[in-house]
């Protein structure tokens, strides 16, 4: 049972609500953003015009505020940004859509001076003006106001989104906006365009936003003629040309996107950017076209290019039953087919096929990198059950990298890997010449006897050996007096040693 001094909410009932209200004064003192907690609280009692008067007032006066703002303070700004937003959404949208609209459109207008006022180097303000923008789309479709008096603000807002806080205007507000409000916003961004023949960031701020009421409209043609009609050079990159072509292909003309598709060939226009997006939609329009043969040619073609885990599960989908088993295999021994080492090992690692990973791994042993610790981190984990060589072999490496390259910050992950490696040895009959654990521990030892933080993580002094039975074929050795003051973390040399 909770004591009765336990800080929660029954026990703080206890007190009554005028010794509450007393603490609530008494803890606000010198307290801002807490006194703006119980402002915005006493408002919502007195009813949603009262919170939307403390809404407007507080954004009023973030918009007169001019000095600059470090980390912390933007920090405390986002939380009391985040509270206005969350009041209006709250208890002012479920009273009055209408002016929940028009105050989202007040804190939308703070995104200039508070971005030149804050020093935001990561970027958390605009999240914020973003969710904004999604809530504006919500709120403006309940409230049901008059769709080109929307489409007039958004060609505003447009205009002025120096910052990309409006990017996703279109797509939130266009549910609100309607088939009346798009072509009123076409209607206007039409207009510009004649007047800013010139203007080439008013001409591409046009085109995204066409763009996009294109998408809202589910009008593939328009999404065509935006480029057909005024940036045709476009449709020769790949990226572009892919866009263009899956909105064909969707609306029943793939044949059509094919064409685009094959004027805008990576391997012939020499733009790789955006390849794989294109490669898409050449096997989306081919499959539309039911040349399923050419497709699966294509998806092949790429799983030789670079071992593609996706397209190689594609292409096994839509094989015939009972041939799957059989491509795969051939599919997996690519990777033993000159292929990159580490491509060749994410492939097999992430299939996954322990035992094709483990073979290349033995096979090409002297590739493995143990710089890369991201890849053989997890393929060393996930080898040690069935193929404790392997992944002997991996741990060994990164051992050997962050010792050979003495990267302290490593050693204490080096000194794991080396106990992993001691587990491991005990079920390992044949070390297929690589030399079994007490070998490689002893040259440990004797190649890095001054990395004293990395024996400390150990547990062990580098010259010592493993436990009978596995003592390695050596005599032991002492260090001499002249290698054990030798200053700094170097390497012993052989005349430093003593038999």
């Amino acid at each position: 049972m909770a004591s009765k001094t336990t800080l929660n909410a029954k026990n703080l009932e206890a007190l009554g609500a005028a010794r509450l209200a007393e603490l609530l004064i008494s803890l606000s003192q010198g307290n801002a953003a807490a006194k703006r907690s119980l402002r915005l609280a006493l408002a919502a009692e007195a009813g949603p015009a009262d919170v939307a008067r403390e809404v407007r007032k507080r954004l009023a006066t973030i918009a007169r505020s001019g000095s600059f703002l470090d980390w912390r303070q933007c920090d405390a700004l986002l939380k009391d940004l985040e509270q206005q937003r969350q009041a209006i959404i709250g208890p002012i949208a479920s009273a009055d859509p209408a002016l929940a609209v028009d105050l989202l459109w007040s804190l939308l207008e703070l995104v200039e001076p508070l971005v030149e006022r804050c020093a935001d180097s990561d970027g958390v303000l605009m999240p914020l003006f973003h969710q904004a923008t999604a809530d504006l789309g919500l709120v403006a479709e309940r409230a049901q106001g008059k769709p080109e008096a929307l489409a007039d603000q958004v060609y505003g807002a447009l205009l002025d989104n120096g910052y990309g806080q409006f990017d996703h205007l279109i797509e939130h507000l266009h549910p609100a906006l309607g088939l009346a409000g798009l072509e009123q916003l076409r209607l206007r961004l039409n207009g510009l365009r004649g007047r800013k023949s010139g203007c080439e960031s008013a001409l591409i701020t046009v085109r995204l936003a066409m763009l996009e009421i294109a998408d809202a409209l589910g009008d593939a043609e328009a999404y065509l003629a935006e480029y057909r009609d005024h940036d045709p050079e476009g449709l020769k990159v790949p990226v572009f040309a892919a866009e263009v072509a899956e909105r064909l292909t969707a609306a029943g003309r793939a044949a059509e996107a094919l064409a685009i598709l094959e004027a805008a060939d990576p391997e012939i226009c020499g733009r790789q950017a955006g390849s794989t997006a294109w490669l898409d939609a050449r096997i989306a329009a081919l499959e539309a076209l039911q040349r399923q043969e050419e497709a699966q040619a294509l998806r092949w073609r790429q799983v030789e290019r670079s071992l593609s885990i996706q397209y190689l599960r594609d292409y096994l989908k839509c094989l015939p039953a009972f041939e799957d088993g059989e491509a795969e295999d051939r599919a997996l021994d690519l990777a033993f087919t000159g292929a990159d080492f580490e491509q060749a090992l994410h492939f097999l690692h992430l299939w996954p096929d322990q035992r094709r990973a483990a073979r290349l791994i033995l096979e090409r042993h002297e590739e493995l990198d143990g710089d890369s610790y991201e890849l053989l981190s997890p393929v060393a984990e996930a080898l040690e059950r069935q193929q404790p060589l392997a992944a002997t072999l991996c741990l060994r490496a990164m051992i050997d990298f962050s010792l050979d390259q003495a990267r302290f910050s490593r050693y204490k992950h080096a000194a794991r890997h080396l106990a992993t490696c001691r587990s491991l040895a005990a079920r390992i009959d044949d070390w297929a010449g690589h030399g079994d654990h007490a070998s490689y521990r002893l040259r440990l030892g004797l190649d890095h006897v001054l990395k004293h933080g990395f024996w400390g993580s150990v547990g062990e002094d580098p010259l010592s050996f493993p436990a009978a039975g596995h003592e390695p074929a050596v005599a032991p050795l002492r260090v001499s007096a002249t290698a054990s003051s030798q200053a700094g973390g170097g390497e012993l040399n052989q005349g430093q040693l003593t038999f």
